[in-house]
């Protein structure tokens, strides 16, 4: 089908999914004007310079800035904003004062109004955006300051603490998800309204990659943690908005893609890590008691051996995967996952006017994107390709914790202490659990692998479980507003479950069962053929610790972290 097409908007063109949306709309439509809209100047002249060159008959122009803020705050982080009062005062009437003035003052309306798109992509991950702002926190510090007050009893003490609160405050009221979300959409639909824009794609999210409430990929020791479920109701409620402004005249018509699976990927590459901005370091491990405390403060005065490097797959926004959560991830019923191809091809598509039964807005319940088999037909020589490189620089790829979850982490590094001791299941199962414990503790003890996993914020508990070999910082137990918590036996055992490397031998009791059962689906498989093919299946001896962590997701019935809907 051809049609005219003038001016197309990508919201987030930079991107990986919005880079692939640009190129499908170059190589499709043909428009007479691509604008690249992205977050960071240098993002955006860097992806201009590439689509000059790739589709040297189209006109392309780009901008820059953070489409949720007014425009003199576009360049600034939300970090240099809160820092300042009056600041998160203006951000404050932004979301909950006078919409005509916001309005007025908009990044995004202004975006829209200066290039007066016909078509507008949107493939800004809003949910995260929004909903990342890390509300719970902040309410837990403002209780304690409020608390601390009420003790004081309104004394000299008081006063100081009453003006942190005030900042405090002011953060928590900004940092709620749905007034900004709305805010957001109200201001979109005027803007587009005003300027006659024709059709307006929005690529969502589900906020869990397609799987449910059991998602093992979460960011908390909770399943799933209250900043995931946030993300995915800001998600939803997004797509309700979306709803409405469907189905009210004067406005563009509006479509929905949700891929329902992780989204990747970019490329493979050996790199230096970072964390919020700076370089991630490795730590030399210092051991100490385990008494009635742990501290979980981060601490200073570790000796820094070099910056943390690994092997990954650049999945864009949704981060840097090692081998060993890429290929849990992406294993059968976890996550799997999608190309931005694919989601491309299906926006330009609904533009022109195809019903690929994938907009959320005509059919929710159709409409989620599921794994694809291209995606699964790649996956193979991404792993083989990590697999080398990762020999190569003789480093262990195995976990970050980029997807969030420390239990995902502490199963990759327990898996892969096994896989480099024992190789298979069956030789796992030949051992006696205590030897096991020895001989892991021993090699942790002696291998450089200690100092990276601590590095993480994974400590490890020893053989008797007494002591901590760990680093500067720990994610389990997480700080909920005090950095020392108490600690007991049982509080041991729970942290030491969602994620410590736990070297006491009635940990490898429990994986000697894991083992047990997965052996038992080898030669089911042989036998019954694809049918033989579910949740408990495990198709090799040999511990592909990704696999083994996607079966224990399968099939944990404490977890039950799996998809229902699959290839």
């Amino acid at each position: 089908m051809n049609i005219h097409v003038g001016r197309v908007l990508v919201l987030g063109g930079a991107g990986l999914v919005g880079a692939q949306v640009v190129r499908q709309i170059a190589r499709d439509l043909k428009p007479e004007l691509i604008v690249i809209a992205s977050r960071y100047q240098r993002e955006v002249r860097e992806a201009l310079r590439d689509f000059h060159k790739e589709f040297p008959d189209i006109s392309f122009e780009g901008c820059w800035g953070n489409v949720f803020v007014r425009k003199q705050f576009a360049d600034k982080t939300r970090k240099e904003i809160l820092e300042s009062l009056s600041k998160s005062r203006v951000l404050f009437q932004d979301v909950f004062g006078d919409k005509s003035a916001t309005y007025q003052q908009s990044q995004l309306v202004d975006i829209i109004r200066s290039f007066k798109p016909e078509i507008i992509v949107d493939s800004i991950n809003t949910a995260t955006a929004i909903s990342y702002q890390d509300v719970y926190t902040t309410s837990l510090e403002v209780e304690n300051i409020l608390n601390q007050i009420q003790a004081d009893d309104r004394s000299e003490q008081a006063r100081p603490l009453e003006k942190v609160s005030i900042k405090k405050l002011e953060h928590l009221l900004v940092s709620q998800s749905i007034p900004q979300l709305i805010r957001h959409v109200q201001l979109l639909w005027e803007a587009m309204v005003e300027v006659g824009t024709r059709i307006y794609v929005k690529i969502g999210t589900t906020g869990t990659g397609g799987m449910g409430l059991n998602i093992p990929y979460t960011h908390s020791e909770d399943k799933p943690s209250a900043n995931l479920m946030t993300k995915t109701a800001v998600a939803f409620a997004h797509t309700g908005l979306l709803f409405l402004m469907a189905r009210t005249p004067g406005g563009p018509i509006v479509k929905e893609i949700k891929p329902g699976a992780m989204i990747g990927y970019r490329k493979i590459e050996y790199r230096a890590i970072r964390r919020d901005g700076k370089p991630a370091m490795i730590y030399e491990s210092q051991m100490e008691p385990l008494g009635n405390t742990v501290d979980i403060s981060f601490r200073t005065g570790y000796n820094q051996k070099g910056e943390l490097m690994m092997v990954g797959v650049d999945t864009g926004e949704n981060g840097f995967f090692t081998l060993g959560e890429f290929e849990a991830i992406t294993s059968l019923y976890q996550m799997e996952f999608v190309t931005p191809e694919e989601i491309a091809q299906n926006v330009v598509l609904e533009i022109m006017g195809s019903n690929t039964g994938k907009d959320v807005i005509a059919a929710i319940d159709g409409a989620i994107m599921d794994p694809s088999y291209r995606a699964g037909y790649l996956r193979r020589p991404v792993l083989e390709e990590m697999k080398r490189l990762e020999k190569k620089t003789n480093s262990h790829s195995v976990a970050l914790g980029q997807l969030g979850p420390p239990e995902l982490s502490k199963l990759l590094y327990e898996a892969h202490l096994l896989k480099i001791r024992y190789k298979t299941l069956q030789n796992v199962l030949d051992a006696e659990p205590e030897a096991i414990s020895r001989s892991l503790y021993n090699y942790v003890r002696r291998s450089e692998i200690r100092n990276v996993i601590v590095s993480v914020g994974i400590p490890i508990l020893t053989p008797d479980g007494k002591q901590l070999i760990r680093g500067p910082f720990i994610n389990i137990p997480e700080y909920r507003g005090e950095f020392v918590v108490q600690s007991t036996p049982e509080q041991i055992d729970r942290w030491a479950k969602k994620g410590w490397v736990d070297l006491r031998p009635k940990n490898f009791v429990i994986w000697q069962d894991r083992f047990r059962q997965m052996l038992r689906s080898t030669t089911a498989f042989l036998n019954e053929g694809s049918t033989a093919i579910t949740l408990r299946s495990y198709l090799s001896d040999e511990i592909n610790i990704g696999e083994v962590v996607g079966w224990i997701f399968n099939n944990d019935p404490q977890i039950k972290g799996y998809r229902i809907k699959a290839l």
